[in-house]
């Protein structure tokens, strides 16, 4: 059983705060770290929707690019409107 002293107690009390000051830190990275991730992803998305894409800047311009693919055999493109560059892509996805 712990002493019930004031200064028994008063120790207690210094020595589970400096315990949460290392979990604070523990905290602390782990939200860096999650920070970095999140980042890292939209970067990924960033690469793979729109930097890795030919641009067009209308949806018409895009439309004509799918016809020429048509016109080599290539089929199944349709196109969207990029979210991060506010031009048009073209994506094989039936989604869009």
């Amino acid at each position: 059983m712990a002493s019930r002293k004031p200064s028994a107690k008063a120790k207690r009390v210094a020595a589970f705060k400096s315990e949460l000051e290392d979990l604070g830190s523990l905290f602390e990275q782990e939200s860096m770290r999650r920070n970095e991730l999140d980042a890292a992803r939209e970067h990924a998305r960033y690469e793979k929707s729109c930097a890795s894409k030919m641009r067009y800047p209308t949806r018409a311009d895009a439309l004509e690019a799918i016809a020429a693919c048509e016109e080599h055999g290539r089929r199944g493109l349709s196109t969207y409107k990029c979210s991060y560059c506010n031009g048009w892509h073209l994506t094989s996805h039936p989604w869009t």
